[in-house]
């Protein structure tokens, strides 16, 4: 098996994870952790792809709010500790990719002369 094999085998077995954990989820227990969802079915089949791709993150919310240990007033601090973090370390390598670039740009060769182009040379008649 190659590695291209090897990375197909991975992505079916993900997918058809995916495919179980979306229906079970879909069928049971979207209507067990959210109260708003009861007795809508319309919407389900759209949530179908993104389960799919997220299966593991949708396990774990559904265990974590099946448990009740899903403190509502904490629910959001970690991601926006982690935003803020990356807000700063994006801006950081933005302004050091300016920087570095104009420290490392080279200058134009000396005997370099412009040449103007006809439109034969550059094949468009």
């Amino acid at each position: 098996m190659n590695e291209a094999e090897a990375i197909l085998l991975v992505c079916k077995g993900w997918a058809i994870t995916g495919v179980i954990v979306a229906l079970v989820f879909l069928v049971i227990g979207i209507d067990r952790i959210d109260e708003d969802a009861r007795g809508a079915y319309i919407f389900r089949p759209l949530l179908v792809p993104g389960v799919i791709m997220i299966w593991p993150l949708v396990l774990w919310r559904w265990y974590v709010l099946e448990t009740g240990r899903d403190n509502w007033f904490k629910r959001h601090m970690p991601i926006r500790n982690a935003h803020r973090i990356t807000a700063f370390l994006l801006a950081a390598v933005v302004v050091a990719t300016i920087v570095i670039g104009q420290m490392i740009r080279q200058s134009p060769p000396i005997d370099f002369e412009p040449k103007k182009l006809s439109m034969l040379e550059v094949g468009f008649a």
